[in-house]
């Protein structure tokens, strides 16, 4: 039986500005994507429907079924493709990134499943017809489709490749339970009405793309920003005794990863990395932690 397996890459945002909200009900944003070595692992082989197993650390704790957006995914593409027959799919994860974590693990496993569907089924879609399935199934998953580092803008959804000059060394720290990302949104919203203060449009400054070029861990600490960390913070107040943590053990900088609530620490070296995540792993301040590297692509 052929068997076709993508693995895609854990993402966190290094700065994210997010703008006020537009007509549609969504935020403009500008951020930078930063893939991460922390993989979730789609394979797909042939079937009659489309269905989905879930495997690894965090299996059980994803939707499964028609609620699982790598199989909104693989029927997404399959109604683009309007083949004479609908093509199936039997997927398979093994889940190694935390759900509702911040990392966009179930914009990864959509992307996997687009990646291992059109292979699967010969379609030899181009990346840019890829893309455009993968818009309309979530802000995140175009980018999951890449890898590597990008800043994104509107919701997300467009992307510029950005070139890092080397590895950057990170650890995630894990919390216990998750958070919704509309709900951290709709936290932001109102954080930001009990201030009457304008909202500018979002933007990258220069100079963190800048401090990528170079690989200047240093420089970047000073640059992670993220809009959402004040709501993420609000609904999980716990968070800031990890942010605390990690900067009394030395990190250079933590910032809650998207809507969290992973948080994310930049390290100088591979051995600071290490240190830095065990000495987190003991503070109980987390439910674990890992050290990662970015930017990372997608595996084979």
């Amino acid at each position: 039986m052929l068997q076709v397996i993508a693995r895609v890459p854990a993402k966190i945002n290094l700065l994210l500005a997010v703008g006020p909200v537009r007509p549609d009900g969504f935020h403009e944003l500008a951020t930078v994507f930063h893939a991460v070595s922390l993989y979730d692992e789609v394979t797909g082989s042939s079937d009659d429907g489309v269905s989905v197993t879930l495997g690894g650390p965090y299996g059980t704790r994803a939707p499964d079924g028609d609620e699982n957006l790598a199989v909104l995914a693989a029927r997404a593409l399959a109604r683009r493709a309007r083949p004479a027959r609908p093509p199936g799919v039997r997927l398979g994860i093994h889940k190694e990134i935390p759900v509702a974590s911040g990392l966009a693990g179930g914009s990864a496993d959509a992307a996997g499943a687009l990646l291992v569907c059109n292979q699967l089924w010969g379609l030899r879609l181009s990346d840019a017809r890829l893309a455009i399935v993968a818009a309309s199934l979530g802000s995140d998953v175009p980018f999951s489709l890449t890898g590597g580092t990008a800043v994104g803008t509107g919701r997300g959804e467009r992307l510029r490749p950005v070139p890092v000059g080397g590895p950057l060394h990170w650890v995630l720290a894990f919390a216990d339970g998750e958070l919704s990302t509309p709900q951290v949104y709709r936290r932001l919203d109102e954080l930001r009405a009990e201030r009457s203060a304008p909202v500018p449009p979002p933007a990258v400054p220069d100079d963190v793309l800048a401090a990528l070029a170079a690989v200047d861990a240093p420089a970047l600490a000073g640059l992670l920003h993220n809009d959402l960390q004040e709501a993420a913070l609000a609904l999980r107040p716990s968070l800031s005794d990890t942010l605390r943590a990690g900067d009394e053990l030395g990190a250079l900088a933590g910032l809650v990863s998207g809507s969290g609530p992973t948080c994310a620490f930049l390290a100088r070296d591979d051995a600071h990395a290490a240190a830095l995540a065990s000495g987190l792993a003991e503070s109980g301040t987390c439910a674990g932690a890992v050290a990662v590297v970015g930017p990372a692509p997608l595996g084979t």
